[in-house]
């Protein structure tokens, strides 16, 4: 019995006309066997879960340094929170689940440590600019299984690459900018649902802000509470999702969240303790990347690679991108710092 058909049946039955199916993948840039049990998009989330980059997010910021409260979020947490909210949307408008997390859980592979102040750090230093979304990207075709690439499927490549918003609109209509499919668009969307809600609960945990200071306009939209803020932005985007057929917030909801988005960056993003410590995180990855850029033994000897065809910048961006914080840290104080002398 082969139950990648049963479950490829399965999906033509009960999900809507809009959704993907994984029957009608565009593919893998390297055709292979497809797994007798899982479908195209299960198989990419399995993965995804199983390689190295994603173990690692563990260890890199998402807006506070290296923190050591157990309650604080990492890259991976948020990662997980996204794919959460995606995968709640995607089942209730009956969309694929399966490439909904896939992608979800792989748009952050390529980010560097210390959050977005080590992605300017790189963007600064490498010949061309460094973006964490092609790094993710890279990171699934080039870097993982020692240079062999994940060969994920066209559709949560397509995802992965095209989640990211930056300061920019929260809605992309963009043709070659938004995602191919709706449940690439609802992961861009979660994104952004999931760090405004999860940023704001570590800020105000940290003692940063408290909730009273959020603006009325905000809460009057939104909620007053970290679930009922959740539970508004996520119920939105299924009843206009439904109502438009493409992914969709209201306008009142969309414009409350990219408040909140603005008034985090005012208020917890850019504050000056929080910016201080990034500051000097910088300066940590920029000695780094200088350090190996100009030599290339040190390089391999840390445990670097080289592929054939790649720029030494190329490899060394590599390199410190897939660093997590404390690797990073403990690696600069190894280069740069006086070592104690140890008596054999």
């Amino acid at each position: 019995m082969n139950i990648r058909h049963l479950l490829e049946e399965r999906e033509k039955q009960t999900l809507s006309a809009s959704a993907c199916l994984s029957s009608r993948s565009e593919g893998r840039r390297c055709a292979e066997t497809p797994c007798p049990v899982r479908t195209a998009f299960q198989h990419d989330r399995d993965r995804i879960v199983h390689c190295k980059s994603f173990r690692r997010l563990k260890y890199k910021t998402q807006v506070f340094l290296a923190p050591e409260g157990d309650h604080y979020r990492t890259r991976l947490t948020h990662t997980l929170e996204v794919s959460q909210i995606a995968r709640t949307v995607a089942r209730a408008l009956a969309l694929n689940e399966d490439l909904t997390e896939a992608i979800a859980l792989g748009h952050d592979l390529g980010h560097t440590p210390f959050g977005h102040a080590g992605e300017r750090v790189l963007d600064d230093l490498v010949p061309g600019g460094f973006r964490h979304v092609r790094q993710s990207l890279r990171v699934v075709d080039v870097l993982e299984k020692d240079g062999v690439g994940l060969n994920l499927s066209a559709e949560v490549l397509d995802g992965i690459g095209k989640h990211s918003k930056g300061r920019g609109s929260l809605i992309c209509d963009e043709p070659g900018v938004r995602a191919s499919t709706l449940e690439g668009r609802i992961v861009r969307i979660a994104d952004i649902i999931a760090y405004v809600n999860h940023d704001l609960d570590d800020a105000i945990r940290a003692g940063l802000i408290r909730t009273n200071q959020i603006p009325d306009r905000i809460i009057r939209v939104l909620g007053d509470t970290h679930s009922r803020r959740i539970g508004t932005m996520v119920s939105d985007m299924i009843e206009q999702s439904f109502a438009e057929e493409d992914i969709r917030l209201s306008e009142p909801v969309a414009e409350s969240v990219m408040a909140l988005r603005d008034w985090l960056f005012e208020h917890v993003y850019q504050v000056r303790t929080v910016r201080e410590d990034f500051e000097k995180a910088s300066r940590i990855l920029r000695e780094l990347y200088i350090y190996f850029a100009a030599n290339e033994g040190a390089l391999v000897e840390h445990g670097g690679r080289r592929f054939p065809g790649d720029r030494l910048e190329v490899s060394v961006a590599d390199f410190v991108a897939g660093m997590t914080d404390r690797y990073a840290m403990n690696l600069y104080h190894k280069i740069f710092l006086p070592q104690p002398w140890k008596i054999l």
